[in-house]
């Protein structure tokens, strides 16, 4: 694709500075025992934020599902066609959100970034921290001039009426 440079080189391990050692890693399918009691479990939540334009995560998603989702992702980061990071605990026990960078869909952005947490975590320390490295991180990390943050500098609602690219 030619949204990032040929020798782009993504991240595999990025710390994140929220004081309690989380931090960023590329998604695959062998975290599907992580992610999907995550994503189930703020399932709601999720859906009002994605739903509408991504229609996930449906109410009947099966592990199974899950797991080819995330082997797609994973192919995908692969490709550098887009990418997906967990934002995992420091042992790697517990799933605690993801980072989605994808190329635009819709005009005027070079890339569109969003995230989220599981419930436990909305408002607290890990969110507060996503926010302000995330785009920090996408600053300085990575080869965009117009990153566009869906979700935090402009609502699902407005990104959705945007023109398509």
């Amino acid at each position: 694709m030619t949204w990032l440079p040929r020798d782009f080189v993504h991240p595999l391990r990025v710390e994140i500075p929220d004081g309690n050692r989380h931090h960023l890693r590329p998604i695959s399918g062998a975290d599907a025992p992580l992610d999907y009691p995550a994503v189930m479990g703020s399932r709601e939540r999720l859906w009002s934020i994605y739903g509408k334009a991504w229609g996930w995560p449906s109410a009947t998603m099966s592990y199974e599902a899950n797991q080819k989702d995330l082997e797609r992702h994973a192919a995908e980061i692969d490709a550098h066609e887009s990418f997906n990071y967990t934002v995992e605990n420091e042992d790697r026990t517990a799933l605690r959100g993801c980072v989605y960078i994808d190329p635009p869909q819709k005009a005027g952005a070079d890339a569109e970034i969003s995230w989220w947490v599981v419930d436990s975590e909305v408002g607290g320390q890990l969110e507060r921290a996503l926010d302000v490295f995330v785009p920090r991180w996408i600053g300085t990390e990575w080869p965009f001039e117009r990153p566009r943050f869906v979700g935090r500098e402009l609502t699902w609602d407005e990104w959705l009426a945007l023109p398509d690219r």
